[in-house]
C-alpha cells in the first residue's frame, strides 16, 4: 500500500486532527504493529511513532519508562523500520518519526532519511534539534520528502512567527513548559500562540504535551488544528502491555469524538 503520496496535510483534509503517540518496541514490535493499526481504526488521523532512545530528556516518567522498556527488549531503529514496513502493508495513514537526534546521527542521515522515504514516513520530530541547528538534517531530509517538524513553545510573538514562517507538515505547539506527561490544567494562552502562527502561515498547528481527557482535547480542538496525545497512550500500553489494544480503541475513539463534535 506504499505506492500512493502519503503526505502530513492528508490528517487535517477532514475536520481536526487527532494525532496519538506510542514507543517502538513496547512491549514488542508486534504489538507496535497492531497498535498502530488499531489506532488508525479508532481514529487516529497520524501516528507519530517513537524510537527508543536511553536519554529522552524532553520525556516525563511514562515515555522514559516506555523508552527503557523497548531499550530492554533489545529494539533497534532497524526493528522499528520493519514494523513500519509490516503497517505500511496494511495502512497509508501519514507516519511521524519522534526521535532524538543520537540515533538518527548514528544510523546515518542518508541511509536514515532514504529509508523514511522508501516506506513513506511523511516528517520528523527531534526534541534536542534546537530550531537553530534544524540546517544539520534539513537537506537530507527534504531530499526524501521528509518534514522536519517544528516545535513552538510559550515563548516571544517573533520567535513564534519566525518558526512558524519556515514550518512545513505542521507545527506542533508545546502547551506547557517541562516535559511531557499528563496534566490536569493547561495554563499556557494557547489562542494567543496560536493567533501569531496562523498570521503568517497556513501549515496546521497541533496542540500537544499534557492533554489527556476528552473534555481537554474538544476545548483545545476549538482553537488548534489538531490535539496530540502520548503520555496517555503509553500508559494504557504500560498498564495493559500485550492486552492493550480494546482499551487503546475504546480510549481513542472517545478523543477522536470530542474533537470532531
Amino acid at each position: 500500500m506504499t505506492n500512493k503520496d502519503i503526505k502530513i496535510s492528508n490528517a487535517f483534509e477532514n475536520g481536526k486532527a487527532f494525532i496519538g503517540f506510542l514507543t517502538a518496541g513496547d512491549p514488542s514490535i508486534d504489538k507496535t504493529v497492531e497498535y498502530v493499526l488499531a489506532m488508525e481504526e479508532a481514529g487516529c488521523d497520524l501516528v507519530e511513532i517513537g524510537i527508543p532512545f536511553s536519554d529522552p530528556v524532553a520525556e516525563g516518567v511514562v515515555i522514559q519508562e516506555a523508552n527503557l522498556r523497548a531499550l530492554k527488549n533489545n529494539t533497534t531503529t532497524d526493528d522499528v523500520f520493519e514494523a513500519i514496513s509490516r503497517i505500511r502493508e496494511k495502512s497509508d495513514i501519514p507516519l511521524v518519526f519522534l526521535t532524538y537526534i543520537n540515533p538518527v546521527f548514528y544510523y546515518g542521515y542518508d541511509k536514515f532519511f532514504a529509508k523514511c522515504k522508501e516506506l513513506n514516513i511523511c516528517g520528523i520530530i527531534s526534541p534536542d534539534l534546537p530550531y537553530d541547528e534544524k540546517d544539520e538534517i534539513l537537506d537530507v531530509a527534504t531530499e526524501n520528502d521528509v518534514d522536519v517538524i517544528s516545535l513552538v513553545a510559550p515563548t516571544s510573538k517573533e520567535r513564534i512567527q519566525m518558526i512558524a514562517s519556515e514550518a512545513t507538515g505542521f507545527i506542533y505547539v508545546v502547551s506547557s513548559l517541562g516535559v511531557t506527561g499528563m496534566r490536569s490544567n493547561i495554563r499556557t494562552d494557547l489562542k494567543s500562540i496560536l493567533e501569531d502562527i496562523k498570521e503568517v502561515t497556513d501549515v496546521p498547528a497541533a496542540v500537544g504535551f499534557g492533554i489527556n481527557t476528552p473534555e481537554q482535547a474538544e476545548n483545545i480542538s476549538k482553537i488548534a488544528d489538531g490535539v496530540i496525545v502520548g503520555s496517555a497512550i503509553v500508559n494504557i500500553i504500560a498498564e495493559h502491555g500485550e492486552n492493550a489494544k480494546e482499551p487503546l480503541v475504546k480510549y481513542v475513539k472517545s478523543m477522536k469524538d470530542a474533537i470532531s463534535k
